[in-house]
């Protein structure tokens, strides 16, 4: 199950909700990396719609939750919408709310996206014959600006979850072998790639892949040296 929640609409479609929140990230004295609040608000955007869709609903909607000031909402909202351009969704708006009562000594920031899912859209079944890909590297913190070309990019995500046969899982702060697990339950001993399986994935910087070997190729051009196989033994 990935993090997201559905909640049913009626006998053919339901909500898909997931969330993303980022704390200590911005341009506040106290904060432990220092960046721009657009990029803030970019990747936890990131994070949200990238659980979304992989769990098979077109984005929605996106609420903004913004603790770092009055001054900040308009740029928040850039980094936001600089996400939904990549995924060709730069129509949607985005809503949410300030705390202006009171100010707080570190930034935060929180991001709900909501999509819609058909429900007859079933996901393929994860079979012992299906190829595993990790797309993008694992990055978390400084990492992500510094080796920004290692980051899979949104609409590079969003190219391969329009494939056919393909299921998607974003990668975590628990790491790739973690995420792994998750998605196919066990069932193997080794895990092999040339990528640290155990450190944190931050702002989803990478994902996983599942894929029938006919598309292979297809996968392997859209995404160059940020394709890394996985072999599970």
């Amino acid at each position: 199950m990935r993090n997201v929640v559905t909640v049913p609409l009626n006998e053919g479609e339901c909500l898909v909700i997931a969330s993303d929140n980022s704390g200590g990230v911005g341009i506040k004295e106290l904060d432990s990396v220092q960046v721009s609040y657009e990029i803030v608000s970019y990747y936890s955007f990131r994070v949200a719609v990238m659980d979304c869709i992989a769990a098979g609903a077109m984005p929605i909607s996106v609420v903004l939750h913004n603790f770092c000031g009055n001054d900040y909402w308009d740029i928040l909202v850039s980094g936001v919408k600089k996400g939904l351009a990549e995924i060709n969704l730069a129509h949607l708006t985005v809503t949410g709310s300030t705390e202006s009562n009171f100010s707080m000594r570190q930034s935060a920031v929180g991001i709900v996206v909501i999509g819609r899912k058909v429900m007859e859209k079933s996901e393929i079944s994860l079979e012992n014959n299906m190829k595993v890909a990790v797309i993008g590297r694992p990055l978390v913190g400084e990492e992500v600006i510094t080796h920004g070309s290692e980051v899979a990019p949104l609409s590079l995500f969003k190219e391969i979850a329009d494939l056919e046969d393909v299921r998607l899982w974003p990668v975590g702060s628990k790491g790739i072998l973690y995420e792994i697990k998750r998605m196919f339950g066990g069932g193997f001993q080794k895990v092999n790639t040339d990528l640290n399986l155990k450190v944190s994935s931050g702002p989803s910087t990478c994902f996983i892949v599942a894929y029938d070997e006919k598309i292979e190729l297809s996968i392997k051009q859209l995404s160059g040296e940020l394709f890394h196989p996985v072999s599970l033994n």
